[in-house]
């Protein structure tokens, strides 16, 4: 290497931010994902049988799917390319794919080709890729942040190994901020840092289990601190963390698992998770009408009967929220979602619905019985229609014994909760009282 090339290279470095000057240069040095990448899981199997073949990388940002990607292609040999999804196009692709073929063709070395944000193609891109992946050329690596199973057509996933990164955890984040902190020739180590443990705590909470963004703190902290060594205290950290942004894609992944999130902890009676979910979704900036229609529909799908005051006040809840808008509609949402999570729950009415709707499109449809049949046109009474119907009010307990569908069912089924308990022993008369008006009508 030249005098000036070494130079170059070396302000290069200087300009990188220390994440990308601590990426990992082994898969040893490899921090978290040990779920497939720990010896004996599938992905250390496939390199070690040199069966590398086309892997989706699936998860949040600051996990490591770019770094990862490197490092497989220095372990199976392979040449490295790299293309974003945002910036490229087909004709990118198939040059970079001709290359592939050119490199295989003239020195036997497979191209590992890396796309970033991969969902961001179109079908006739993703489409691009089969021929290759399926015959080896590449092994593709696909990183996004997106559920794959939606983003990605189903030919191109049936053909590749989905792996799931997760977030990384406390301790994988301190261990690289420790390792960053003391590295004297990729990171913070000539400044002499002194970590403080409440700091690291604090780094570790705060990221989220984004490598880049803890790292970036420490960096920041670091190179601004006024004397050295550096006493990298709990204040340094907080004063190096700019207020996070949620991830959250308002029609994507998080937006429907969030809110899946925040019903299931109303079904099961948790309020403070609701609150957190809620909370979560506020925070990213969620549209507060689509948060007020679930917790509507929770207030008859989860609650129902058991407490007739839930619908009306998710009702009220959602008339509040579009009437003084944000930010004051947090407070009768949150209302509503508190009660809810405590009110008693049923789903008896869900289950009669849906059961009553699938005997109408699966069975033979019930003709309505001619007593209950409408009489208020000319002609009716010469058809018979209403003859021999009995007006409910006109009997003592309001409950005339008639035949209202011409055959048995029983879709609601009452539980023995809340004020559907006392619904459930009134309908045990009031069936028994129908039930003797169809015996004595056959």
């Amino acid at each position: 290497m030249s005098l000036f090339a070494a130079s170059e290279a070396a302000n290069r470095r200087r300009a990188e931010p220390l994440a990308a000057r601590m990426r990992p240069r082994s898969l040893d040095e490899f921090v978290g994902q040990q779920h497939f990448l720990a010896e004996g899981q599938l992905l250390r199997r496939l390199l070690k049988a040199d069966r590398l073949g086309s892997v989706i990388f699936y998860g949040p940002p600051g996990t490591g799917k770019t770094t990862l990607s490197q490092l497989l292609a220095t372990a199976s040999q392979s040449r490295f390319r790299q293309v974003s999804a945002v910036a490229s196009g087909v004709k990118e692709l198939r040059e970079e794919l001709e290359k592939a073929r050119d490199e295989l063709s003239a020195g036997g070395r497979r191209t590992l080709l890396f796309v970033d944000e991969i969902h961001r193609f179109n079908k006739a891109q993703q489409d691009v890729l089969l021929p290759d992946v399926e015959d080896g050329t590449v092994i593709l690596v696909g990183a996004t942040t997106q559920n794959p199973f939606f983003s990605l057509t189903s030919a191109l996933v049936s053909r590749s190994r989905v792996f799931q990164f997760q977030s990384l955890s406390r301790d994988d984040i301190k261990q690289l901020l420790r390792r960053a902190a003391t590295d004297r020739e990729r990171g913070l180590g000539p400044y002499d840092v002194h970590l403080h443990e409440d700091a690291l705590d604090f780094l570790a909470e705060t990221s989220d289990g984004d490598a880049r963004r803890a790292l970036s703190a420490l960096e920041i902290g670091v190179l601004s601190a006024d004397t050295r060594p550096v006493e990298f205290t709990l204040q340094l950290a907080q004063e190096s963390v700019q207020r996070k942004a949620i991830e959250y894609d308002a029609t994507g992944d998080s937006h429907y698992d969030a809110a899946s999130a925040l019903i299931k902890s109303i079904r099961g009676s948790d309020p403070d998770a609701a609150l957190y979910w809620l909370a979560r979704m506020l925070e990213a900036g969620e549209d507060v009408r689509f948060l007020a229609r679930r917790i509507v529909i929770a207030a008859s799908e989860d609650i129902g009967n058991a407490d007739p005051h839930a619908l009306p006040l998710a009702v009220a809840a959602m008339q509040a929220t579009e009437f003084v808008g944000l930010p004051e509609c947090q407070l009768p949402l949150a209302q509503a979602v508190t009660y809810l999570a405590c009110a008693p729950k049923s789903n008896a009415a869900t289950v009669a619905i849906g059961e009553a709707r699938k005997d109408v499109a699966e069975g033979s449809l019930l003709p309505v019985p001619v007593h209950l049949r409408d009489r208020h046109y000319a002609g009716a009474k010469r058809l018979g229609h209403g003859e021999g119907y009995e007006y409910s009010h006109d009997s003592p307990d309001g409950i005339a014994a008639q035949d209202y569908l011409g055959v048995e069912r029983e879709y609601y089924r009452p539980v023995e909760r809340g004020f559907e308990k006392d619904l459930a022993r009134r309908l045990v008369e009031i069936r028994a009282r129908l039930r003797a008006g169809r015996a004595a009508a056959e």
